[in-house]
C-alpha cells in the first residue's frame, strides 16, 4: 500500500477496498471459512483446517482462500465450514471431519456441486 500523504489519500481507502472486494467477487474467487472458536477446536476444527489447506495445495487449486473465524453460534454443528463463491453465495456445512472436508472440497470447490450430506444452510453472504 502506498503511503498516505493527504486527506484525499485517506478518503480513497474505503473506495479502493470496495473496488478490491468487487473484483474478487467477480473473479470467481472462493472463500473457505472455517470456524476455529473454542468449541470448534475442541471437536477437530484444526484437523479440518489442515485437511482443507493440504487439499488446496495438493490439487494446486487457484483462486481459493482459507479464512479462519471464531464461533458462529452453531456449537452443536462444529466443526463448521462455509464456502462463499464469487457471487456471494454462501453454503454452510456442519460436523465437518477431515474426511467430510475432502468430500466437500472435491464436490463443491472442484466440481461446483454442493455436497448435500452436511449442508446446514445455503443463501447469500
Amino acid at each position: 500500500m502506498d503511503a498516505i500523504k493527504s486527506l484525499e489519500d485517506l478518503k480513497k481507502i474505503p473506495d479502493k477496498a470496495l473496488e478490491n472486494r468487487n473484483a474478487r467477487e467477480t473473479s470467481g474467487e472462493i472463500k473457505v471459512i472455517i470456524s476455529t472458536g473454542t468449541c470448534g477446536i475442541a471437536v477437530g476444527a484444526r484437523e479440518t483446517l489442515k485437511t482443507v489447506s493440504d487439499f488446496i495445495e495438493k490439487n494446486q487449486i487457484k483462486d481459493v482462500s482459507i479464512v479462519q473465524t471464531g464461533c458462529i453460534g452453531l456449537c452443536s454443528q462444529e466443526p463448521t465450514l462455509q464456502i462463499v463463491t464469487g457471487g456471494s453465495k454462501k453454503t454452510s456445512y456442519g460436523k465437518v471431519s477431515p474426511d467430510i472436508a475432502k468430500k466437500i472440497m472435491k464436490s463443491h470447490v472442484v466440481e461446483g456441486n454442493i455436497f448435500q450430506d452436511n449442508v446446514i444452510q445455503t443463501g447469500k453472504e
